[in-house]
Parts: structure tokens; sequence; C-alpha cells
């Protein structure tokens, strides 16, 4: 049977520069991705683009509103000046080339230098945060556009160095497993709720008695001066059913029979549907809004340069008090919203370690994140973040760094076709956002529901976030709860030794200091001496020193460890002891020598014989193997563990190497 031409494009990519670099199942990669294939990751990244897509015209729209470098001169805001308009209207246009390009930029760093699937834009909730708080409508808040973009930059500084020596990661690492599982959780609700919103499908509106309603009405049937906001005839906007049919169901009856690109098909088949102007669901409405946005659609090709907000930073702003007091705002709210992103989105594909608790090039990920709001702040746009629409991509089978490039590929050519990138309408995107929510949702199943130690603070998690629009919020009140609810129950039993204990306290997941150690990886590459400094775990991938270990005792004994060193005789991962029974020839005891959790052997039942384990990474499928000096067989037996565990066969006490 003959390949097809995608299945001999994507073995020709895997055995290239390319595929290695990208890790490729194929490539012969000591870590390569397992169904990972380049036509796939093409398509990922494409899906996730279409997801994000609208963020060009909503990051406009929002940072625009507050005036940009535009100066009203009576300080009421200068709704009804049409001078101060056209100015704004400038400063809309510049931003839409400023998303796309930053986009564009900070997708492909995270792609190439991380290699992970995951999309980078401004950030919704901060970008609103930015131009309605801290620079106000119009310019009538506590900074002027200039002085906040003085703090993105310098906020972009400090996550850099909060990177480096790993402290971004190791406060990720220490949040407890059931909160972690219900920030992906709650995210993935968060996600469904915009796809249900005015921002997606547009089914809920705001509700004057009950904060949140049925929305999908009309504009002519808005609360007067409320938009969103139904009066009556609810679900009768056929721009609704449109998208809840063709970008909705229609998307997961592709998805039940496994189709390819499912979601991309649904988004772009309702966004053509959208563009003609004279039907009832056109993007385009015969209205002054609609026939601007037509007339910047037609344009089909166009380039804006920077002319308004380009390199607008307002320097000597720092020696005032107010730029440190929105860097502090900003700091602590992306923190934890780009940090939740991330690990929920390595999660998702399948990237996380469930030993380390940690990602891979995570100090690398963290890096590009912080580098890149710096970018975006000489550009004129508020805070750039890891964006939770990567995880469209992600199911689509987006698994390393060739997504996020695609991605970012696809904002550079909507640097250059922006007038028709940004003309994706809301309702194309809402259905893909549910359904990719519904995917999330899964992490449920791993929150520790036994015990209400752990189940309130991860419920608390899941709920805030969606409820308060921001992920940072429900991680704050998480965490909060977490630390209430053990912190007391834990000094009450030291008191107490133990005595006074809850019921169900050993169901309780219990915290510890995580395993990775507190330096990041990459300084340890420097102090073994490994210069390539960029692959923060890269000496994971060195075969170990051979260590010989002549375990006694009887076959009853089943604890017994194989102490596994790497090359400079130091512990592979962390500081983490693993505990093993017995003592080497000379009666030594060797329970408490430390032991990687990554490259711990777990030796077969032990004898009075002499074992040698040795480590291969011949293939990324095959990083253990076993070998029995007199029969080459035995190298049959081989560990599949992506983290190079062994699980070797029964032994017979044969000599080992």
């Amino acid at each position: 049977m003959s390949l097809s031409f995608v299945d001999r494009l994507n073995a020709r990519v895997a055995v290239s520069r390319l595929g290695w670099w990208f890790q490729l199942e194929g490539s012969g990669h000591p870590r390569e991705r397992m169904g990972s294939r380049f036509m796939t990751e093409i398509r990922a990244g494409i899906t996730t683009w279409a997801a994000m897509a609208y963020i060009i015209s909503v990051n406009a729209s929002i940072i625009s509103d507050s005036g940009g470098t535009c100066v009203c001169p009576t300080g009421d805001g200068c709704t009804n000046d049409a001078t101060y308009s056209l100015c704004v209207q400038d400063v809309r246009r510049d931003l839409i080339t400023t998303t796309a390009a930053i986009s564009c930029l900070a997708s492909c760093l995270m792609g190439i230098f991380a290699n992970l699937p995951v999309g980078l834009a401004p950030g919704l909730g901060l970008n609103a945060y930015f131009a309605y708080s801290i620079v106000g409508f119009h310019g009538t808040g506590r900074l002027t556009y200039q002085e906040a973009l003085a703090a993105v930059f310098l906020e972009g500084w400090v996550f850099f160095f909060l990177s480096i020596f790993g402290i971004r990661q190791w406060l990720a690492r220490a949040m407890p497993h059931s909160l972690v599982m219900a920030v992906g959780a709650g995210i993935g609700v968060f996600i469904a709720f915009i796809g249900l919103s005015s921002g997606g499908l547009g089914i809920i509106g705001g509700d004057t008695t009950n904060f949140v309603g049925l929305g999908g009405c009309n504009p002519e049937d808005y609360l007067d001066g409320l938009p969103g906001f139904c009066a009556q005839r609810v679900l009768r906007d056929p721009t609704v059913w449109l998208g809840v049919f063709a970008g909705g169901f229609l998307t997961v009856f592709l998805m039940l029979y496994r189709i390819r690109g499912s979601i991309l098909v649904g988004i772009f088949l309702v966004a053509i549907i959208s563009w003609p102007r004279n039907t009832a669901v056109t993007y385009f409405p015969h209205t002054d809004a609609g026939d601007d946005l037509f007339d910047f659609f037609k344009q089909v090709v166009a380039f804006r340069p920077l002319r308004r907000v380009g390199v607008a930073i307002d320097w000597s702003s720092y020696k005032t008090g107010r730029v440190w007091y929105a860097l502090i705002t900003f700091l602590y709210v992306d923190i934890l919203d780009t940090t939740g992103t991330l690990y929920s989105m390595a999660k998702f594909a399948g990237l996380r370690d469930p030993v380390t608790l940690d990602f891979e090039n995570s100090t690398v990920a963290y890096c590009v994140d912080a580098i890149s709001i710096s970018l975006g702040s000489l550009m004129g746009t508020s805070p750039v973040t890891a964006f939770i629409e990567s995880a469209t991509g992600i199911s689509e089978g987006g698994k390393t760094g060739l997504t996020a490039v695609t991605t970012g590929l696809m904002f550079f050519v909507c640097v250059f076709f922006a007038p028709i990138f940004a003309s994706i309408p809301s309702w194309a995107t809402g259905g893909a956002l549910v359904i990719v929510g519904s995917l999330m949702i899964r992490n449920v199943r791993e929150i520790n529901w036994d015990y209400v130690g752990d189940s309130v603070p991860a419920f608390l998690t899941l709920v805030m976030i969606p409820l308060t629009y921001n992920i940072a919020y429900g991680v704050i009140a998480g965490v909060g709860s977490y630390i209430l609810l053990n912190l007391f129950p834990f000094i009450l039993r030291k008191l107490t030794n133990d005595r006074i204990t809850p019921p169900l306290y050993d169901n309780g997941e219990k915290w510890k200091i995580p395993p990775g150690g507190f330096i990041p990886l990459w300084m340890r590459n420097v102090i073994r001496g490994n210069l390539r400094v960029w692959e923060d775990d890269s000496y994971l991938l060195e075969p170990p020193s051979i260590q010989t270990t002549h375990v006694a005792g009887d076959s009853s004994q089943r604890l017994h460890r194989t102490i596994s060193m790497d090359t400079a005789g130091e512990d592979f991962t962390s500081d983490k002891q693993l505990h093993g029974i017995g003592s080497d020839e000379d009666g030594n005891d060797y329970a408490n020598l430390p032991m990687s959790p990554t490259s711990t052997l777990y030796p077969p039942s032990p004898t009075a014989h002499s074992f040698k384990f040795r480590k291969e990474y011949a293939s990324g499928v095959t990083l253990a193997t076993m070998v029995d000096v007199s029969n080459p067989d035995y190298s049959g037996h081989k560990s599949t563990s992506p983290r190079s565990s062994l699980f070797p066969p029964q032994a017979d006490g044969r000599h080992l190497q």
C-alpha cells in the first residue's frame, strides 16, 4: 500500500533538521513527541490562529478607547469632538497593525525557542484594565497612555528576571494538584462563557435583575443605553443560530467522525457566510459602523505603519510613584494569569511532567512571555500573554512549537491582510470556544473530591475564574481558601500530637515542597559545564554513568533500588530522596542516597547477584533499554516511558548490564 502525499511529506520533514528541532515523531530526537506530524501541526496552528484572530480588532477597539496618544484639550473625554474622534480612529488603525505584529513575533518566539503549541497576543482583561482602569476612557484615568506603557515595559523585565531565576516556575509547581486541575477546568468554563456571551455566539446577555440572562436579540430590542441587555425577543438574532448550527453542531458532528480540521472548517464556514452584505447574518450591516467595517474589508491588502503608537513610552515617568502603582498591579494579575494559562495548556497538550509538575522548557517559555511584554509596550499595546484559545489548536493535534510558529506566521499575513482577517465575526469563533471548554472541563476528574480541604478551594477556583472574568482572581480565591482550610488543622494536629485530626484527613492531598529544586535547570547546566543554556533540561538526555550496586538480601525484600547518577555524579533532576532497603557489598546502608524521580530504576526481584543498568537514548520512543550480556534478545524488553523510567521484565537473577 503506497503512502499518500501527506504521509510522505510528514515523513520527509520528520527526518529533516526542522523535524529534529521541533521533536516531531520519527525525527530520532530523544524526546520526540508521539503523534506529532508536520501537517497536523500546521493545521493546528491555523486553527489556533482562527480562534485568536478576533483579538486583532477587539484589542484595537479596547486600547483605542483610552485615546492613545491623542490629547483631549477639554479634559472631559472629548466625546463629541470630531477632531479627537478622527485621531482615535487613527490610533485604532495603528493598533490593528500592532496587535497582529506582536502576536506574530511572540508566537514565533514561543514556538521556536520553547517548542510549545501556545499562541501569544495582547491579553483580554489586561487590555481592559490598561484602557479603562489605568489610562481611563479617553485619558481620564490615573496615568497617561505613555506612562502606562512605561509600566508595561518595566513589568516585562521584572518578569524576565523572575523567570530566569526560576521563581515563577517554582511558585506554579508549589500549587496543590487539585488547584492546578481546577484552574484548567475553570479556564474551560471561562472559554465556554466567552463563547456563549457577546464575545462569541451571543446566547448569553446581561440582565438587570439576575446579572446574566438570555441574549441573542436584535440591536433594536436592547434596553435603552444598555447594549447586550435584551428587553424582549431573545434569541431572535439569526447570527446566533448560524453560529450554533454551522459553527457548533456541524463542528461537533465532524469531530464525531474524526474529520481533520473540524474546528477550522466551522470557523471559516460561518465567516464566509457572514461576509455578503445583503443578508440577515452579514458582518457588514448598512450602518455607519458597518460601512466603516466594509470599507476596511474591501481594501483586502493594507499595511499601516505605526504613526501614533510606535515607541510612545514616557521614559521620564519612572520618577513618579504612579507608574509603580500600575506596575505592581500588572505584576500580580499577569503572573497568575499567564502562569495558570501556560500550565493548563501544557497539561492539555500532555507536556506536563507528572513527577516534577513542570513542563518542558518552562524557563524559556516564561522568558519569551516576559520579553514579548516589553516588546509589545514598544509597539503601544498592553501586556502580551499566553492565550487560552491555544487549546483549540491543541485539540486539533498540536503538540510542538510548529503549531505556535504557524499561528505566528498567520498573524504575519494579517499584518498585510488585516482587512480580511480582522473580519472574522465573533459568532464564527463562539462555537469553537464552547467545544474547547467542554474538552478542558475533564480536569475535574482529577480533583480530590473526597476531602473538603481540597475540594472546596478547587471548586472556588473553578467558579471564580468565569464569574470574575479573570483567571488571576480565581487562583487567588483558591490558594487563599486552601491555606485557610489546611493550615489550621495542621497547626492543631501539631499542638495536640495528632489527637485532634479531621476524620477524613488521610484522604487529603499532602502538600510538599515541589520536586525539581528551586534553582532552574539552565543554571544546573552551567554548573555541569553545559553551556547550551537555552536547552534548560538538555542534560537529562545525557546517558548516566554506570554504577554497580551489589544488593544483599532475599527475594522477600521488594523495595531494593539501584542508584542512577548523571555524568556529574549528581541526581538527575532534583534533591528528591527516594529510600530503598538493603546495603551495598561493603555493608553500607544506601537508603538515603539521592535518586531522581525521572530516572529511578525499579529492578526486578532482588537476589544476591550484581546488577548493572544502562540508559540508552537511541530513539525517542525507547528511552531506556536493559541488555542482558549473555542473551542479546533480552534487549527487547524496553521501557516506552516518555520520562525514561525503567519498567524491567521479570528477572531471574542473571547478570544485567
